[in-house]
């Protein structure tokens, strides 16, 4: 399962495969909606981890993408 970290920086947020220095994809709108098209290109290149990151970098939410492969045991 890839690893996908969303990221502000400057005026856009960024969706970065885990291991790679360039994004993935660049969104120029508001947090949730990076976050929903953030989800769909992850289930579009076969699912991963989504680990949303908060403005001061720390990660803030991790989703698993498609749903069902959400391990049962972790916690949240």
């Amino acid at each position: 399962m890839e690893n996908y970290h969303l990221t502000k920086e400057g005026d856009h947020w960024n969706l970065t495969k885990e291991g790679n220095s360039r994004a993935s994809k660049s969104f120029e709108t508001n947090k949730e909606e990076a976050i929903k098209s953030s989800a769909s290109y992850v289930n579009s290149h076969g699912g991963g981890s989504l680990k949303i990151h908060k403005l001061n970098g720390q990660i803030e939410e991790e989703r698993t993408y498609p749903r069902s492969a959400d391990p049962t045991d972790s916690p949240g």
